[in-house]
């Protein structure tokens, strides 16, 4: 299998295991994907985390071989099934954290942009090269792009296909973290940070920041007040604010 999915701990972690192509992705490991983020997404992990296997290649893009000779509906075919499988990672009730181990191009870049969060190893590349096929990016890039590092930035990054290292991309805000150890223990020790919070209300604060970019400020402050509103309903609520009166750590239950 090209996409293994194993467990450490409380989290699912994804590794792409096709080091002969740079675990570039091909329509057979998208498909795997799929399946992978399904099954995620009934788990009882409290996140995912999403790495390459080897020491060179995070993810290297879409598979070029299987590019070529496409007729025009096909492209359009799988350029839509790409993007649909990365909507299913964006849209798990977990967040996520890509351990990015090295390079990281085209659709692997996509695959990163799709995740919560970015952990990158220091020597890790970043860029959306395909400019220089003649093509732009068709798994979400041009739309998640310039919503993570703002739109000028994103025009020049497409627009000139060039490479990012990971100071750059750690500099831009391309990516949470750069790191010298092991990426994927890392991006746990990152995911472990946030994961021991109530999920109901990391649920809602991922909801509220991703609607705020869809939406004019008047309307995204009505959005925040009902999803705010959502929380302090929840058993975890009363149960950190009595916590928080009692001077003690709360005990969350993701009520």
């Amino acid at each position: 299998m090209s996409v293994k999915l194993t467990r450490q701990d409380e989290f699912a972690v994804i590794t792409l295991d096709r080091q002969e192509a740079l675990n570039a992705l091909s329509a057979a490991v998208l498909r795997d994907l799929a399946q992978a983020f399904d099954q995620v997404a009934v788990s009882d992990a409290r996140a995912l985390i999403i790495t390459g296997a080897g020491a060179k290649a995070f993810c290297a893009g879409a598979d070029i071989k299987e590019l070529t000779g496409r007729s025009l509906s096909e492209q359009r075919r799988d350029a839509a099934f790409g993007q649909a499988v990365l909507a299913r990672l964006d849209d798990l009730p977990m967040f996520s954290v890509a351990a990015i181990n090295g390079y990281a191009f085209g659709g692997g870049m996509e695959l990163a942009l799709a995740c919560t969060f970015r952990i990158a190893v220091a020597t890790a590349k970043l860029g959306l090269p395909e400019i220089k096929l003649g093509l732009i990016p068709g798994y979400g890039g041009t739309q998640r792009l310039p919503r993570t590092v703002g739109e000028a930035r994103a025009l020049e990054m497409i627009m000139s296909g060039r490479t990012l290292d990971a100071e750059e991309a750690l500099r831009i805000g391309l990516v949470h973290r750069v790191v010298d150890a092991d990426p994927l223990a890392a991006a746990i020790g990152f995911a472990r940070g946030i994961s021991g919070f109530g999920l109901p209300a990391l649920r809602l604060a991922r909801d509220a920041v991703k609607r705020a970019l869809d939406v004019p400020l008047h309307e995204g402050l009505k959005i925040e007040a009902d999803l705010n509103t959502l929380a302090f309903q929840t058993e975890d609520a009363t149960e950190g604010m009595n916590a928080f009166m009692e001077k003690r750590k709360p005990r969350f239950q993701d009520r």
